[in-house]
């Protein structure tokens, strides 16, 4: 796997291996942020049952934190598209 990595840094692998590897980030960066935000949900949902007095505030924080770790995956889910379609020669040069 590293040397996948390697290769592609330097040049030797590209086409299709790019666009797996592009896919394969993508989709763990999905994956993750989904696990992230059903912990959160659920552990907000914990705390309101066990102190309702507290259940806005403690929805305002989860709301703020799904947003954060949704921006993370946006943020991860575009860098590997932008690793996939540089290094698979998706755009023509020159």
């Amino acid at each position: 796997m590293f040397s996948l990595l390697l290769g592609a840094i330097d040049g030797t692998i590209t086409g299709e291996w790019a666009f797996f590897g592009a896919g394969i980030g993508a989709g763990i960066a999905a994956i993750a942020a989904g696990l992230g935000i059903g912990r959160i949900a659920a552990s907000a949902n914990e705390s309101i049952a066990r102190q309702p007095e507290a259940a806005g505030d403690i929805r305002g924080v989860t709301i703020i934190t799904a947003a954060f770790v949704e921006g993370v995956c946006l943020f991860s889910v575009v860098v590997c598209l932008l690793i996939g379609l540089q290094l698979g020669n998706f755009f023509p040069k020159g």
